[in-house]
């Protein structure tokens, strides 16, 4: 069982929907010394100290700062055991308009986080990537790619030190800011739902099951991996239908650097990949541990070759009344047609 008692964890983003999930999850459940909410929006820091205050909640700490900024970030890092890295800009069309922005924040960002984690006694690092990571055809894809390399690589640069490195990687998160069933939901007073491609998928995935995937890794990763979750896929149109049944559906076309369909593994990566149970984990090509002793722990299994994880192929759909039970659920208890 994991034991985060009396243990000092700092999370990059924490202002975002993962974060306060994240937080509240954490302080409702363990007796941390110390919870570091670490961003660059005064605003949402001061919104989010309404619910979660100090006064209320001791552990909690508000930072104000930047990953860009490597001085700040090691400051705050003093006396950190566990690093949750979710900071990142995420919007596809704003990555392409704005390329070195985003280049300066997931890339640069990464290698300060693991700067800093060496250089102040960190011993875990977990750090958030996204399925546009896997096979990337946009930039945000890119850079998130290229900071899942980093911390993969960063567990042959730690020496001697009691720190490890690793990447949970998850799809869509249902009523995410910015994700497509609050768009649709206020959408659908106008009567009509714009669609990218009537083919479109994607996975689905919960806010909870990503904290509980993280809080996997803190407690499991050997450094290195990045795990991947088993989740259900739907398709864009039966989440318009779920939320909008009489709203018509208009094709617009996909926007530039989007997939008709997400992977998380790609055939390329079924070499290095195995199966945990409830995950998938992408193990690093140069492991700093045993192979089979991993696999030995873990009771793991190799996936086939050529396997891939794709939201287009995957066994496990959604259906229209299983969106609209999972949006009261986790996005609007009083959602009604």
């Amino acid at each position: 069982m994991l034991d985060l008692d009396n243990k000092s964890i700092l999370v990059t983003g924490g202002t975002g929907s993962f974060g306060k999930k994240f937080i509240e999850l954490v302080l409702t459940q363990y007796k941390v010394k110390r919870l570091v909410v670490y961003s660059r929006d005064e605003l949402k820091q001061f919104e989010m100290s309404q619910k979660f205050s100090q006064k209320k909640y001791p552990a909690i700490r508000y930072f104000i700062g930047d990953i860009r900024d490597l001085d700040r970030f090691k400051r705050a890092c003093e006396g950190i055991d566990i690093v949750v890295h979710a900071a990142a800009l995420k919007q596809v069309p704003t990555a392409e308009y704005n390329p070195m922005e985003c280049i300066k924040t997931n890339i640069n960002g990464a290698y300060n986080v693991i700067q800093a984690a060496m250089d102040c006694g960190v011993q875990k690092v977990v750090a958030l990537s996204t399925d546009k990571a896997a096979a990337p055809i946009n930039l945000y894809g890119a850079t998130k790619l290229c900071s899942d390399k980093l911390f993969i690589a960063a567990n042959n640069m730690r020496g001697h030190r009691n720190l490890s490195f690793s990447v949970v990687r998850y799809g869509n998160v249902m009523g995410s800011r910015g994700s497509v069933i609050p768009f649709f939901m206020n959408k659908r007073t106008e009567g009509v739902l714009p669609i990218t491609d009537d083919k479109m998928t994607r996975f689905n995935i919960s806010l909870e099951e990503g904290v509980m995937m993280v809080l996997h890794a803190i407690q499991h990763a050997w450094g290195g991996e990045i795990f991947v979750p088993k989740i259900p896929s739907y398709r864009i149109t039966d989440v318009a239908t779920a939320i909008a049944p009489n709203c018509e559906q208009v094709i617009v076309g996909i926007r530039p650097g989007e997939k008709i369909h997400e992977e998380m593994i790609t055939k390329a990566d079924s070499y290095t990949t195995v199966d945990i149970g409830e995950y998938y984990a992408i193990l690093p090509q140069v492991p700093v541990w045993n192979k089979e002793d991993y696999m030995k722990h873990f009771k793991a299994k190799d996936v086939a070759q050529g396997f891939s994880y794709n939201s287009g192929e995957n066994q496990e759909w959604l259906t229209v009344e299983d969106i609209r039970t999972l949006i009261k659920k986790h996005v609007e208890p009083d959602f009604e047609i």
